[in-house]
């Protein structure tokens, strides 16, 4: 492995590379703070650049640096305008955009980089120590662990639930679900629940569905209550609290720690990827927390904004290792980049590590030297990308309903998705006045296909659903899924007992 590290770091270190990973990570980031044009978007229009290069090292290194960039800088507009253009970041505007709208942007964003660096960072040298040996574990995930995979991520709800709430965030997790059959399901070519519509048989989009939720509201809302563009920074335009402090570091250091190791395991699962793990990262420190810690959840943690970030970048990095290593694309963004490798002459896979070990390594080590890159890009950017807040409201309401307008058509590229947000937006506003928690209807529609065509596969293969207690991993899986559900309440109730 020695000889491995020494051999990347001479590939990823050559003048060459290092303008690859440097103009992979630019990109990626910048286009990550647009709603809309997540990774794969813009990797899909990167592939014919990555060609020309000729040097497959040295192309693979500037989209992998375009991948995990985009999720590096994905975080921005969650926390500054409630607009998660990436599946994998919603989790992050749970935390971080009540901490801007307390006039805490600064510090939202610098705790964002600093968790997206450490998960990151660790997450490239656990692909570095445990790649050959995660890919048997890797190897032991069928339809049936995924779909239960799927359920422990439903099972997130109770974190996104108030005291009281369970019942309402089953509810919207329900709706989520049901949302997310409308259209082609990938098991029958007949679309489903369209009510004779041609433009929902493809179902509704991703982004135009998180846009609807979060971005529209938030435009509404400002509308409705002119106080609410205050961020709270005492002087207009002055952005203060940039660092953390020693007391918030250490609150922090345990959650990424966790959350790198999680976050890096789950996205070695093919299939699984970020979102999952930012979910789950969200899900479990919530859950574990004090009940004080508890109550700041969802209102401004640093815990509930670290967590997220630390887990989806962990996890993306983690998706590398079925990608390299089984030849196995792990997401949508993986595939890509896997169509990518094939275009370059270059096959994925168990041999990949023997036959061109340049390749594997160079990409492993230019992950660690593209987090320093991306830091160190970031953090002096962070007093001028916050200042975003500043900007009167009259002029924030039409820049926010640009965003999220040009994120819905560039989505689907329909502008029929414009009407379906507006209508979608207006529910999603009452749903709101009305107390519903909006984050499991996401999580609903996210992981509902997943489930859905693994649950059928799996039913399939054992002619019922006798899998569910007959495969160990499975029926494990299912009752984490049952006391990510049940302990939180259980622990409430105890605490209301005691008072």
């Amino acid at each position: 492995m020695l000889e491995g590290i020494t051999l990347g770091l001479a590939t990823a270190l050559s003048i060459k590379n290092l303008a690859m990973v440097i103009a992979g990570c630019l990109i990626g980031t910048f286009i990550g703070m647009l709603p809309g044009l997540g990774p794969m978007s813009i990797i899909a229009i990167m592939i014919p650049v990555a060609i020309t290069i000729g040097d497959p090292s040295a192309a693979l290194i500037m989209l992998a640096g375009v991948y995990y960039g985009a999720i590096f800088g994905g975080s921005t507009s969650s926390i500054l305008i409630n607009a998660p253009g990436v599946a994998s970041t919603v989790a992050t505007s749970f935390d971080g955009y009540p901490l801007a709208r307390a006039g805490k942007a600064g510090k939202a964003l610098t705790v964002a980089a600093i968790a997206s660096f450490a998960g990151g960072t660790l997450g490239a040298i656990l692909l570095m120590g445990f790649a050959p040996a995660l890919v048997s574990v890797a190897l032991l995930f069928q339809s049936p662990e995924y779909f239960a995979l799927m359920v422990v991520g439903l099972s997130a709800i109770a974190a996104f639930a108030g005291s009281g709430q369970v019942a309402k965030a089953l509810m919207m997790t329900v709706l989520g679900l049901i949302m997310a059959t409308i259209g082609e399901s990938a098991l029958f070519n007949a679309p489903r629940f369209t009510m004779g519509i041609m433009d929902l048989q493809s179902g509704f989009g991703f982004i135009t569905l998180a846009m609807a939720l979060f971005a529209l509201p938030e435009a509404i809302f400002l509308v409705l209550d002119p106080n609410r563009s205050n961020t709270g920074d005492g002087e207009s335009g002055k952005i203060t609290g940039l660092r953390i402090s020693g007391k918030e570091a250490r609150e922090i250091a345990p959650v990424i720690g966790r959350q790198s190791i999680q976050g890096f395991l789950i996205g070695v699962l093919p299939g699984a990827g970020a979102t999952i793990a930012s979910f789950l990262g969200y899900a479990v420190e919530r859950n574990i927390a004090s009940p004080e810690d508890q109550k700041q959840f969802g209102k401004g943690s640093i815990k509930g904004l670290a967590a997220p970030e630390c887990a989806n970048n962990a996890a993306c990095t983690g998706s590398f290792v079925p990608l390299l290593t089984l030849g196995i694309p792990g997401s949508g963004t993986t595939a890509i980049l896997l169509g990518a490798l094939v275009a370059l002459n270059v096959q994925p896979g168990p041999r990949l590590m023997i036959e061109n070990p340049e390749i594997f390594w160079a990409v492993i080590m230019s992950m660690y030297i593209g987090n320093v890159i991306l830091l160190v890009l970031n953090l002096p950017l962070i007093p001028y990308i916050a200042k975003l807040l500043a900007i009167p409201r009259n002029y924030l309401i039409p820049f926010i309903l640009f965003f999220t307008l040009m994120g819905a058509y560039i989505g689907q590229n329909n502008a029929t998705e414009l009407l379906f947000m507006t209508g979608l937006g207006v529910i999603a506003t009452v749903l709101r006045f009305a107390g519903f928690p909006l984050a499991p209807l996401l999580i609903g529609f996210i992981l509902g296909p997943m489930m859905e065509n693994n649950f059928a596969r799996a039913a399939n293969i054992a002619d019922g659903v006798s899998f569910m207690w007959e495969r160990p991993m499975t029926l494990g899986l299912l009752i984490l899924a049952a006391l990510l559900v049940i302990l939180p309440s259980l622990r409430a109730r105890r605490q209301a007992t005691q008072t």
